[in-house]
């Protein structure tokens, strides 16, 4: 997927990018590349496929939720900045918190938000754990997202903690949601969350399922959660 297809699926989608966010997708790809000779922040560097498999797959979350209003996104994992920073190209108008483990990521990302001209950025080199615990952040975030990070058992302990009642906890996953759903279903109920859809696509050209599970935040997590860092990917709830 090129950039002008990129834009042009995007225009099918309702998603009309101006020259300016055009502008920032380049260059958000020149820094990765430029960066990841440094560290490690993708496997993923020809243009095509970051296009497809990075910027157009994070995007994809916006085909089936709202990120048209004023919103605080917090970024669980973010990574390189996926799902987030391409929704805030999108989307200028959301407030986005990312936390991540590697202080070499978090150095990227503000480098990159510098690059990109970005507002309303915020970067926390921390674990979800610890950061799931802090009053500050806790129950605090009207949308919470993760892509990639880990099996939907552990990635709920994280990320429902973080997110405010009535809120959202969006998991983007491949082929394997409908399978880990069952078996985080405990914990789904156990954290304060419900299942609210689950929406089910093939990217384009030919490069797999994809699935966009959005959770309702129903009640405030019990405050024994988060546990410690570790705890969760050891003995995910049952």
């Amino acid at each position: 997927m090129n950039a002008n297809t990129f834009v042009d699926q995007l225009k099918k989608q309702g998603i009309d990018l101006s020259d300016k966010q055009k502008k920032q997708f380049d260059i958000y790809f020149k820094t990765l590349i430029e960066w990841n000779q440094k560290i490690n922040l993708t496997a993923i560097t020809q243009e095509d496929e970051v296009y497809l498999k990075h910027f157009y797959d994070s995007i994809t979350a916006a085909f089936y939720f709202d990120f048209t209003k004023e919103l605080h996104l917090c970024d669980v994992g973010a990574g390189a900045g996926f799902p987030s920073i391409p929704l805030k190209i999108c989307f200028p108008q959301l407030k986005v918190t990312i936390v991540d483990s590697l202080q070499k990521r978090i150095t990227f990302l503000n480098k990159l938000a510098e690059e990109l001209e970005l507002d309303g950025m915020a970067f926390y080199h921390n674990r979800a754990e610890i950061f799931g615990k802090q009053e500050q952040f806790r129950h605090s975030f009207d949308v919470v997202m993760a892509r990639a990070v880990a099996r939907t058992s552990v990635l709920s302990e994280l990320c429902f903690p973080l997110c405010k009642t009535g809120g959202y906890f969006i998991a983007m996953k491949g082929p394997s949601a409908t399978s880990e759903i069952s078996d985080a279903k405990a914990a789904i109920e156990i954290l304060g969350g419900e299942v609210n859809k689950v929406n089910t696509f093939e990217l384009p050209e030919n490069s797999g399922e994809r699935n966009i599970i959005i959770f309702d935040k129903k009640r405030k997590t019990p405050k024994k959660f988060p546990r410690k860092p570790g705890v969760p990917n050891k003995t995910p709830i049952q």
